[in-house]
C-alpha cells in the first residue's frame, strides 16, 4: 500500500516528473504524428491507385497501343467467366486543350474511354461533380449546350433532364441542405440569350459535339477554404487538338487533329497530378483522330482497330498473381492465333503486351513511399531513445534526493525490491500518463490537421504546408491505425520503466544506516 502512496506523491508533488512525463508525450506524439501521415500517404496511393486502374492492366507501353483488344475482351469473358468480370479498352495520348470562350489553352493528356464500362470497372463515376448532383447527364457523346429558362415568376428552371436528376438527387440525398438552389445547382449554367435562337424555356443551344470531362485542377480555381471556382458553363465549347502517330510510332501526315468537343463534367480524383492534366474524351472519338480505328488497305485486307490499354476487372476473392499469370498465358495463346506476320507492325505491337496487376503498376512508387514511411519512423524513434536517458537522468536526481525517505523505508522493514518497485511503479506511472496524454493529443491533431492547415492558409497563404502540386495528393492524409497507436503506447511504456530501472536498482540498494547518515 505504501508504493501507491509514494507513486501518488512523487508524481503530484515533484514538479521534475512533470519533465519526464512530458518528454514521454512528445515523443508519443511525434511518432504517432509521423507515422499516421506517413502511413496515410501510403494507404492513399494505394486507394487511389486501385480506384482508378483496376485489377489488371493489359498495355504494351506505346503511344501506338496494340490490335486485335475487343477480340481479346471477348475470349477472357468467354475462357474465364468465372475470374474476369469485366472488361474495357483505354487510349491514352496527348494534346492541347483549348477553351475557346476565354481562349485558355493548356497541354494534357487525352484518355479515350467507354464512360460506361470505366465507371463499372473502376472508381472514376465517383469523381464526377456533376454527375453525382445531376444522376446520369454526364455523356461523352453527341450533345448540346444546356441553358435556363425562367417562368413568370423569374424563377430559374433547368432543361427537363437536369430537373429530373436533381430531384432524384434530392430524394437519395434528404440530409444535404438545398437551401438557396431553388431549380438545381444553377451555376454551371448559362441564360437563354447564349443564343441568337434561343428558346422562351430552358433548353439546349448551339451545334451537336462530343463531350468532354476536364480534371478539376486543369481549369478551376480553388479559394482558401478549399472548394473549386467552376467559372466555366456546363457545355462550353473546347477545341482539343491532339497528334495522331502511325502503327510504326511515326507521325501521321495529316498532321494535328482539332477536336470540338463540349464540357460535360469535371473530375476529382483527389489525385493532383491526375486532375492538373487529365482530359476524358469517348474512346471512338479519340481514336479516329489518332488513326487508330479499323481500317481497308487498298488490297482489301483491314487493319486491325488498336487501343493503349485494357482494364480488366476481377470476380471478388480471385488472387491477383494467379489471375495475371492466366491472363498472361491467354493472351500469349491467343496472340499465336492470330497469324500475324513475323515482324510486321501488328507482330511488334502485339509482342510487347504484358498484364500487370495494379500494385505491380504502382510498385515503384508505393514501395519509395513505404521506405520513407519506415525512414523517418525511425529517425524520430531514434531522437525519442533521448527520453529514456532524460528519464533514467530525472529518477536519478530524485534518487538522490530522496535518500532520507529511502532509508526510513528500509528501517521500517521495507525490503530493496519493495523499494525498487517504487520507483519502477513510479516510471511505469510515467509512461502511462505520457503516453495517454501524446495519443490523445497526436489522434486529434491528425484529425484536425487539414483543419488547421486551412486555418493557416486563411491567415497567410504563404503558411501552406502541403501543396498539392509537390505531394500529389491534394489534402494531408489523416489515417490512424490503431494497432501502430498500440506499438507505440507499449514502446513509451517499455521505455519509460527502462529509463526508470537502474535508478530503482540503485535506490533498492542504499543501506538505512547509511542513508540516515547521509541526510
Amino acid at each position: 500500500m505504501y508504493k501507491l502512496f509514494l507513486i501518488r506523491r512523487y508524481l503530484r508533488k515533484r514538479l521534475i516528473a512533470m519533465f519526464a512525463i512530458l518528454s514521454v508525450w512528445l515523443c508519443v506524439f511525434m511518432v504517432i504524428v509521423v507515422i499516421s501521415v506517413m502511413g496515410g500517404f501510403v494507404n492513399m496511393v494505394r486507394e487511389h491507385s486501385r480506384g482508378l486502374l483496376s485489377d489488371l492492366i493489359v498495355d504494351n507501353a506505346t503511344l501506338q497501343g496494340f490490335p486485335y483488344y475487343q477480340e481479346f475482351i471477348e475470349t477472357m469473358l468467354v475462357r474465364m467467366p468465372d475470374t474476369v468480370v469485366a472488361a474495357t479498352p483505354v487510349i491514352y495520348n496527348y494534346g492541347i486543350m483549348r477553351i475557346t470562350r476565354i481562349d485558355y489553352t493548356k497541354p494534357v493528356q487525352v484518355v479515350g474511354v467507354r464512360l460506361g464500362e470505366y465507371k463499372a470497372i473502376n472508381a472514376f463515376g465517383g469523381s464526377l461533380y456533376y454527375d453525382r448532383h445531376y444522376p446520369g447527364t454526364t455523356d461523352l457523346k453527341l450533345q448540346r449546350q444546356p441553358f435556363l429558362g425562367f417562368t413568370e415568376k423569374g424563377t430559374a428552371v433547368l432543361p427537363p433532364e437536369f430537373e429530373q436528376a436533381w430531384s432524384q438527387y434530392r430524394t437519395e440525398h434528404p440530409e444535404e441542405d438545398v437551401s438557396g438552389q431553388e431549380g438545381g445547382l444553377l451555376e454551371p449554367f448559362s441564360g437563354p440569350g447564349l443564343f441568337e435562337a434561343a428558346l422562351d424555356g430552358p433548353g439546349f443551344g448551339g451545334d451537336e459535339r462530343p463531350g468532354v470531362v476536364l480534371g478539376v485542377d486543369l481549369f478551376c480555381d480553388r479559394a482558401p477554404s478549399g472548394e473549386y471556382i467552376d467559372g466555366t458553363p456546363l457545355g462550353s465549347e473546347l477545341i482539343v487538338t491532339v497528334l495522331p502517330l502511325t502503327r510504326k510510332g511515326t507521325i501521321s501526315g495529316e498532321g494535328p487533329i482539332p477536336l470540338a468537343m463540349r464540357y460535360a463534367d469535371r473530375s476529382r480524383t483527389r489525385v493532383y497530378d491526375i486532375d492538373k492534366m487529365c482530359v476524358y474524351v469517348d474512346l471512338d472519338v479519340l481514336q479516329n483522330a489518332l488513326g487508330m480505328e479499323p481500317k481497308k488497305t487498298e488490297s482489301g485486307s483491314v487493319v486491325p482497330a488498336r487501343t493503349s490499354q485494357v482494364l480488366v476487372k476481377l470476380a471478388p476473392g480471385h488472387d491477383l498473381g494467379a489471375a495475371r499469370e492466366k491472363v498472361t498465358a491467354l493472351w500469349q495463346e491467343f496472340a499465336e492465333s492470330r497469324n500475324v506476320p513475323a515482324g510486321s507492325a501488328e507482330d511488334r505491337l502485339m509482342a510487347g503486351v504484358t498484364v500487370e496487376t495494379w500494385e505491380e503498376r504502382q510498385r515503384a512508387y508505393i514501395d519509395a513511399v513505404e521506405k520513407e514511411k519506415a525512414l523517418v519512423t525511425i529517425l524520430f524513434g531514434i531522437i525519442c531513445v533521448v527520453a529514456v536517458f532524460l528519464i533514467g537522468c530525472i529518477f536519478y536526481m530524485i534518487v538522490s534526493n530522496k535518500t532520507r525517505d529511502i532509508g526510513i523505508i528500509k528501517s521500517v522493514g521495507a525490503s530493496s525490491a519493495g523499494v525498487a518497485s517504487i520507483f519502477i511503479g513510479f516510471g511505469l506511472a510515467v509512461g502511462v500518463v505520457g503516453s495517454i496524454l501524446g495519443t490523445v493529443s497526436s489522434v486529434l491533431f491528425v484529425w484536425k490537421i487539414n483543419e488547421m492547415q486551412d486555418l493557416l492558409i486563411r491567415l497567410d497563404p504563404r503558411l501552406q504546408v502541403w501543396s498539392p502540386s509537390v505531394y500529389v495528393f491534394d489534402r494531408i492524409p489523416s489515417t490512424v491505425d490503431p494497432t501502430e497507436v498500440g506499438i507505440i503506447v507499449i514502446a513509451a511504456i517499455v521505455a519509460s520503466v527502462v529509463g526508470a530501472l537502474i535508478p530503482a536498482i540503485l535506490a533498492g540498494r542504499v543501506w538505512p544506516v547509511e542513508a540516515l547518515r547521509y541526510e
